[in-house]
């Protein structure tokens, strides 16, 4: 997964850290770091980082697609050899699926969009492509943010200087990293041996 994903991940999660952190010491506790078989008990968590990369895909353009065929797609001729490309970006922001679809609500995917995976099986959420074109290296990836996220957020609080609002403009690039840098300052919560594993 790219990097400028995982930097809006992280400056998202700020504004929902105290309820993750919560939900890490209540599933895992604080004597021990968060493994991969804890992920799934926590659920807030991973809501978090669907709706983050629903507003944020890795690639806001999907690998572009070729017409096989003559077809019509919406009442409109798409011919053979047309190169198509899908646009993540839109779709994810798209208010006939998503309410208030710029805003950045995670329990949007544990009541009306809880069974939606990002494994692309539903087309309104396709943040790694989907089918086959589905991206080769979404299980490896998804474990990484997964695993390294929980774990920096059952560390550390994050804040901002003078708790500034972060800004999350977007700038120019193949995945619209952010326009400005990600700066916060990190404060240990854990017993000090828990850094010395």
């Amino acid at each position: 997964m790219r990097a400028a994903t995982e930097t809006k991940i992280k400056a998202e999660t700020m504004s929902g850290s105290k309820g993750v952190q919560k939900e890490i010491d209540i599933h895992v506790g604080t004597t021990r770091w968060v493994e991969e078989s804890d992920i799934k008990n926590l659920v807030y968590f991973q809501a978090i980082v669907k709706e983050t990369l629903r507003l944020y895909p890795p690639g806001p353009l999907l690998v572009p697609r070729e017409s096989l065929e003559d077809c019509y797609v919406g009442g409109y001729l798409v011919p053979r050899g047309t190169q198509l490309l899908v646009n993540a970006w839109k779709l994810h922001r798209d208010p006939r699926i998503w309410e208030n679809p710029c805003e950045f609500r995670p329990e949007r995917f544990l009541t009306s969009h809880g069974s939606i995976d990002v494994r692309g099986q539903q087309f309104e959420y396709v943040p790694f492509g989907s089918g086959r074109r589905l991206c080769p290296g979404i299980s490896s990836g998804l474990q990484m943010v997964y695993l390294t996220l929980s774990r920096l957020l059952q560390g550390f609080s994050f804040s901002t200087a003078m708790n500034a609002q972060v800004d999350m403009s977007e700038g120019l690039g193949l995945t619209l990293p952010k326009a400005t840098p990600l700066e916060v300052v990190l404060a240990p919560r854990l017993d000090h041996r828990m850094y010395q594993r």
